[in-house]
Formats: structure tokens, C-alpha cells, sequence
């Protein structure tokens, strides 16, 4: 999106401001050397070379310009550094209740997220080398100024706040994304299909995933909602990652929650059923997506989008769930068996053409088959208005409804269809031939 571009360019701008600060403070330091180092060989009228009272006043005179031109410059950055946080990636305060601003969207904030680590990235490879640039080496000759005596730049100080702003905002981004999933009020999708949280948060997972030592960076100094451990007790980007997808899994029960609350109206079971569909439209595409050992297709050549969690903890929850709903789901399928159950031989009596049962044999097979049509059309009629993006788990469950009840009835079609059990709607009672079934069942699940 447009703003996640923005937000992205700001990130990047930022570490270049980095950058230029550093050749800022580079030239600002070969000059003073320059003008410096001859200062100290150079006759001030007081009898010495470079030494006494105006040789020193002089060399805290340089000292003291180039700590200016040095600290105004990483102050400058400072400000710059923490405007980017403040305008682009959420963390400016209200002034209602000093706290966030208003709560950005999932994939807002997962941008900002990746923002905040990429400036961390700079600050922390680039930030100890601008802090060795902005200092004087007052150890290396007499007379120069150093911080202790008041002669030396406030530049490495401000750089050491900038490290502690940048992990500190940084750290309030990767809070707002989390939050931002929680929070997320997405509507339960029509027909089943998968929703709109679970790409954002696969999107977010892949935006964040490549910035692992910016991560580790910032939990060993701040304390996390997900992690309280800090310096060697500090987790990796797993644990973030982890409480990614909790939420996320809360957040999709919740929406599930919703269409069972449907089935307490005029929806009925088949809400129920809906609700079982949905989750696993979502398991399965994040397993499909995220799972260490899922197929990977084109990605193109966008970061972390080849990411995968390998931890086996993220495998197993998304399958059991998966298996779980799954048997759920199937279980409104398999209804249908109750009406498949063999007559009795004793039970079927012929009239006197020994060609057509007994009115009451009859009743036998006829309840039976319009049983079977009447729930298969009831069922097959809902759920073919549910929706599985995916071909391959399109077809599995296809498959997977095929083995609850269509090798059976197609036993008992064969068995029962040969009676002549009723005189005149024979072709109504066996309107649906197995291989008509099966062709029904081929269109399952299509999109709409």
C-alpha cells in the first residue's frame, strides 16, 4: 500500500540521515585536526611552543566550535529520528491520555513495526561509530578538551540517547502491532472463506521476520507485554512471532464464535458447520504459508517473504486444530448414513406379480431414499454456497465428503435400485444416481 511504502521510505531515510550525520562529524573532525595540530607547534608570544595560557585558551576555542557544529548536528538527527516515529509509525502520544494515537490497521502497523526495526538495524551498527567520530582524542596530546573537564563535544551522550529513543519507540511499535490484532474488528467472512486477519498477519510475520538482531536489540532492554526477560534472558523473534499467531488464533475463534451464535437463529446447524469451514480455510492457509515444510510458490523478491516458522509448536497447533474442525465438519455429512441401513430380507414381500414389493415393503425403501434426498438437498444446498479458495484443499475435502457416505449409498443405490419398489415415482426416488452425487460433489466449495 501506499502508506506502508511511505512508512518504509521514512525508515530508510532515516538510517540515510545517519549516514550523512556521520561524514557531517567526519569532515567537522579533519578539520579541527587540521586546524589543531598545527596550533600546538605554533609561537603564542609567551615563550613557549604550543603550550600556556593562550595556547590553551585557543585549543578549548576549537574544541569548544567543533563540540557545536558536532552536537547540533547529532541533535539535529535525534529530532529527525524520533519525528519518523512520531509521524510515520504511530507512536506519537494523544493529549487526551498520553498514550497511542489513534490504533492503526494490522498491516499499518506491521509496516511501522519494520520501520522501527530497520531504524534500530542503523542505529545499532552505525550508532557506535558516529559515537567513536564525535569523540576527541584528548588522550592523545596535551590541551585538548575533553568531556569530564566541560571542553568536549555533548555529541556521544546525545548519541547514546538516540540508541535508547530509537529502542524505546521501537519497542512501542512492535506493541501496536500486537495490540492492532487483538483489536482487529474484521467481519466473519460471508461463505467461509479465509479472512482478511489472517493474510495481514502473515503479511506482518514476513515484514518483521528479516530484522532478527534489531528484535534481539530491543528485548534485551525493554521489558515486553509477550516478554519480561531482559539482556541474557531476553527471547529471540520467535517469541514475538509466537504471540503473533495466539492472537491471531483468538481473534479467528472469536469470528468462529460468531457464526455459532448464528445457529442459535434461522441459519440452524449449518451456521455451526460454516464456522467449522472457516477455521479450517485459515489453519490451512497458514500452514500453508508459514508451516517450515508447506509448499512455497513464487514470492517474488520482497523480504522475508520466503519466511518460515519452524518451530514444531506452530505446525502442531495449526494441524490439530485443522484435524480438528475438519471431523467437525464432516460429522454434517454423515447424517446422510443414518438413511443407507439395509432392509432386512424378511421384511421385503411381493405383491402377487412378484414384481413390485408390498405397499408396506415398499414404505421400507421409499423412506429410505427420500430421506437421503431430502438431507442431501438440504445439506448439499447450503454448502455449496461456502467458499475454499485453495484447489488443493478443495479437492481433499471433496474427497474427504466422498469417503463419509458416497461408497456406501453407491452399494445401496446398486442394491435397492433394481426393486421396484413404488409404481409410479420410481425415477423420483433415484433421481440422484452415485455418479450424479460424485459430479455434485466436484462442484463443492467454488468460489462465487
Amino acid at each position: 500500500s501506499d502508506r506502508a511504502r511511505d512508512v518504509d521510505s521514512a525508515a530508510r531515510d532515516a538510517v540515510r540521515i545517519i549516514e550523512h550525520t556521520m561524514v557531517v562529524v567526519s569532515g567537522e573532525k579533519a578539520v579541527y585536526r587540521c586546524v589543531a595540530a598545527p596550533s600546538m607547534k605554533v609561537d603564542h608570544g609567551d615563550g613557549g611552543r604550543g603550550s600556556g595560557g593562550a595556547a590553551e585558551t585557543y585549543e578549548r576555542a576549537l574544541g569548544a566550535a567543533y563540540s557545536y557544529v558536532v552536537s547540533a548536528s547529532v541533535d539535529r538527527l535525534l529530532d529527525l529520528v524520533e519525528y519518523t516515529f512520531l509521524r510515520e509509525a504511530g507512536c506519537a502520544p494523544t493529549s487526551q491520555d498520553g498514550g497511542t494515537a489513534p490504533e492503526l490497521d494490522i498491516r499499518a502497523a506491521a509496516s511501522a513495526a519494520a520501520a522501527g526495526l530497520r531504524i534500530v538495524d542503523g542505529v545499532r551498527m552505525l550508532g557506535p561509530s558516529l559515537t567513536k567520530l564525535c569523540e576527541l582524542d584528548s588522550s592523545k596530546g596535551k590541551g585538548g578538551p575533553s568531556p569530564s573537564d566541560g571542553g568536549g563535544p555533548a555529541a556521544p551522550a546525545l548519541c547514546i540517547s538516540l540508541h535508547r529513543s530509537t529502542v524505546k519507540n521501537c519497542a512501542k511499535t512492535l506493541e501496536n502491532l500486537a495490540r492492532s490484532i487483538q483489536l482487529d474488528r474484521g467481519a466473519e467472512t460471508a461463505d467461509g472463506r479465509v479472512a482478511a486477519v489472517s493474510s495481514d498477519v502473515v503479511h506482518a510475520v514476513r515484514v518483521v521476520s528479516p530484522f532478527h538482531s534489531a528484535y534481539k536489540s530491543v528485548s534485551k532492554r525493554r521489558a515486553l507485554p509477550w516478554d519480561s526477560g531482559i539482556g541474557d534472558d531476553a527471547g529471540e523473534m520467535d517469541v514475538f512471532v509466537r504471540f503473533l499467531v495466539k492472537q491471531l488464533l483468538i481473534s479467528l475463534q472469536g469470528k468462529a464464535q460468531n457464526y455459532r451464535a448464528e445457529g442459535d437463529g434461522p441459519g440452524g446447524q449449518d451456521a455451526l458447520a460454516k464456522s467449522h469451514l472457516f477455521l479450517m480455510n485459515n489453519t490451512y492457509y497458514l500452514l500453508d504459508l508459514l508451516a517450515a515444510d508447506s509448499f512455497v510458490g513464487s514470492t517474488g523478491g520482497v523480504e522475508g517473504a520466503d519466511f518460515r516458522i519452524t518451530g514444531s509448536w506452530f505446525r502442531d497447533k495449526m494441524t490439530k486444530t485443522f484435524d480438528s474442525e475438519k471431523a467437525r465438519y464432516l460429522k454434517y455429512w454423515d447424517r446422510l448414513n443414518s438413511h443407507l441401513t439395509d432392509v432386512d430380507d424378511g421384511q421385503l414381500s411381493y405383491q402377487n406379480n412378484k414384481d413390485v414389493l408390498s405397499l408396506e415393503s415398499g414404505r421400507l425403501l421409499k423412506s429410505r431414499f427420500s430421506g437421503f434426498i431430502e438431507d442431501f438437498e438440504r445439506v448439499y444446498t447450503v454448502h455449496r454456497n461456502f467458499t475454499v479458495i485453495d484447489p488443493r484443499l478443495r479437492v481433499m475435502l471433496q474427497d474427504d465428503i466422498r469417503g463419509v457416505f458416497l461408497t456406501r449409498y453407491a452399494g445401496f443405490f446398486q442394491k435397492y435400485s433394481r426393486i421396484n419398489f413404488s409404481k409410479k415415482n420410481m425415477e423420483s426416488y433415484l433421481k440422484y444416481p452415485p455418479q450424479k452425487i460424485d459430479s455434485l460433489l466436484g462442484q463443492l466449495f467454488l468460489m462465487q
